[in-house]
């Protein structure tokens, strides 16, 4: 019976919403320190290292997975203040994270493709999903009773998300017609227009144009074994090669899609936030909005590197250790939720026994 009894305590113990928050903040210290100390690229040509790239992989992947777990304690424990629906949205949006990132990684890592749809992202766009499905639920069961200077700043920070969203991940046709292109660019595409339309050549004639007008002929020998080592690192078999072919047409709407997705979840991050703020569960629901914080900013520089780097964009980035950052803040939310919803049970025991 001692044995039992101690086995029990020490699982307890172990499981205990202390420890659980001090390993989640030990995670997030390594995985920043991981990304501050060899984030910086080896040389232009040679980037970062094989072994990096798969460190920041464990790192996000294994934060989001603990996460998972310990929002679906939450969603199986009758108790929750918030309700169990909440956390079986985010539980879910975490594992689909969790299974995206893998994908993700396979695809990168494992086959050697950069493509701009692949089949992670249907986690991605699934993750929003129940993401935004658990929070609204949070705010729906909660009345929100908002004084007007709480509705300003829930409406200006939409807004600030609105604008910064538009600017980094606009196509530059697009901010060039809004006026927030770079003047260079701007130049770009009204002296391209009358060219195309003077000349009348085909699409696929006037982008080799434009290549050959940056130094590189199509008959270069250099730019030949260039492409020659890049497909000679792929190791895609047939498969995937066409799938990504088949895929990369709905690259325009999928970033659509997560650039909504990222304002919506930025509103009723703040709507919670503002909801919560001093109440009894204030400190987790505070958790859960600097989470979503944390996976706007990531999600708006990973945007900003890709329609930006023009080509040269790398996973693994420094500012990519917010998507850790997210998972982590996650988890301590529901960690915190589930300490105070048992707890606030078992004294209500205590003074009925009482």
């Amino acid at each position: 019976m001692s044995s039992t009894s101690e086995k029990s305590s020490t699982s307890s113990s172990l499981l205990s919403a202390q420890t659980l928050v001090i390993a989640g903040i030990v995670w997030a210290v390594m995985a920043l320190l991981f990304f501050l100390l060899f984030s910086v690229p080896l040389s232009a040509e040679e980037g970062l290292p094989l072994w990096y790239s798969i460190g920041t992989y464990i790192f996000e992947c294994g934060a989001y997975f603990g996460a998972a777990l310990v929002c679906f304690r939450n969603w199986q424990s009758p108790h929750m203040v918030s309700g169990r629906n909440v956390w079986l949205g985010i539980g879910l949006g975490m594992l689909f994270y969790f299974i995206a990132g893998v994908l993700f990684g396979i695809w990168e890592l494992y086959f050697g493709l950069d493509p701009d749809v692949s089949p992670a992202d249907a986690f991605y766009l699934g993750s929003y999903v129940v993401l935004i499905g658990g929070m609204v639920v949070a705010v729906t069961s909660k009345r929100l009773n908002l004084e007007i200077w709480q509705w300003g700043l829930l409406a200006g920070i939409a807004a600030f998300g609105i604008a910064v969203a538009i600017w980094v991940a606009a196509p530059d046709s697009w901010r060039a017609q809004l006026g927030m292109a770079p003047a260079a660019t701007q130049e770009e595409l009204v002296t391209s227009a009358p060219a195309t339309a003077a000349t009348g050549r085909a699409p696929g004639l006037e982008n080799s144009s434009k290549i050959q007008a940056k130094g590189a002929t199509a008959t270069d020998p250099a730019s030949a074994v260039e492409e020659e080592e890049a497909a000679a690192e792929i190791k895609a078999p047939a498969w995937v090669m066409a799938l990504d072919k088949q895929l990369a047409p709905h690259k325009n709407a999928i970033n659509l899609f997560y650039i909504v997705g990222d304002v919506f979840l930025l509103i009723i991050a703040t709507a919670l936030l503002l909801a919560f703020w001093g109440g009894r569960f204030s400190q987790s629901w505070r958790m859960i909005a600097a989470a979503t914080f944390s996976l706007y900013i990531a999600d708006m520089y990973f945007k900003w590197r890709d329609t930006q780097a023009e080509g040269s964009y790398q996973s693994g980035s420094l500012l990519e250790v917010f998507f850790v950052f997210s998972a982590i803040l996650f988890g301590i939310g529901a960690i915190l939720e589930h300490d105070i919803s048992t707890r606030s049970r078992q004294s209500r025991r205590t003074r009925r026994a009482a």
